[in-house]
């Protein structure tokens, strides 16, 4: 009895961990560029009793990389990435990639995020052009144009599909260095000028999903508060040890 009652206490757990993932998706619906979180869980064996038992793993978190709609918005300084690529940004804690291209200028000419860090060109330096220089025009492969000549170019990168991503803050993400490349080919990515890309959550699934949860995460808590009562009954029943 007390094993299951371990096993039913890990299973809160790891969906308390999902409950949480597709809360934060919810919350994030809006949000340009957000990628959806997802958990996988794997049973633990344990073998340190007579009889093995199967626990609930915590859970592991994947953030998706279906991409999200784009819409138009017309703004020059609005970018969406086409195909399977991510902006560079340059944080605090590093260089950090994302998918949100709701971008400004600065008085000094610095092309940066909504969250004031600065893109990254191809080379990984920080794109900057001429405040006064006038319309600001980007082609499909990143190239940022000025008064019909090119100033820079708007950095794309591509992450290998079994990279290990890590949500970090602002909507971007972290990743090892070594699993990322700039992009070469742009038949299939690029650029898009005027646009930005919706979050990739879908809220049918979602809520769907949370309902689901929260009925699992409800039914483990009345299965191990259950327990915890047949287990307490039966020590007093037991009474003390002689």
């Amino acid at each position: 009895m007390q094993s299951g009652l371990y096993v039913t206490l890990s299973g809160q757990v790891a969906l308390e961990r999902h409950l949480t993932a597709v809360a934060n998706n919810i919350a994030n619906i809006n949000t340009s560029g957000f990628r959806a979180e997802g958990t996988t869980f794997e049973s633990v064996l344990s073998r340190t009793g007579p009889v093995p038992v199967a626990f609930a793993g915590s859970g592991k978190m994947f953030l998706s990389r279906q991409p999200g709609l784009l819409t138009q918005t017309g703004n020059p300084l609005d970018l969406a990435v086409r195909g399977d690529a991510w902006f560079a940004v340059q944080t605090p804690a590093g260089v950090r990639y994302s998918r949100d291209g709701r971008l400004t200028m600065t008085d000094m000419g610095d092309i940066v995020t909504v969250t004031g860090h600065p893109l990254l060109d191809q080379g990984g330096a920080p794109l900057a052009v001429d405040p006064l220089g006038g319309d600001i025009s980007v082609a499909p492969d990143g190239a940022v144009s000025q008064g019909g000549a090119v100033v820079g170019a708007v950095g794309l990168f591509q992450i290998a599909p079994g990279a290990d991503l890590r949500r970090a803050s602002g909507g971007a993400v972290a990743a090892d260095p070594s699993a990322v490349v700039p992009v070469e080919d742009f038949v299939n990515t690029g650029i898009a000028q005027g646009y930005i890309e919706e979050s990739n959550v879908n809220p049918v699934m979602e809520m769907t999903r949370l309902i689901a949860v929260q009925r699992r995460f409800e039914q483990a808590a009345t299965a191990s508060g259950t327990m915890e009562n047949t287990l307490d009954q039966t020590i007093r029943d037991l009474g003390p040890a002689s």
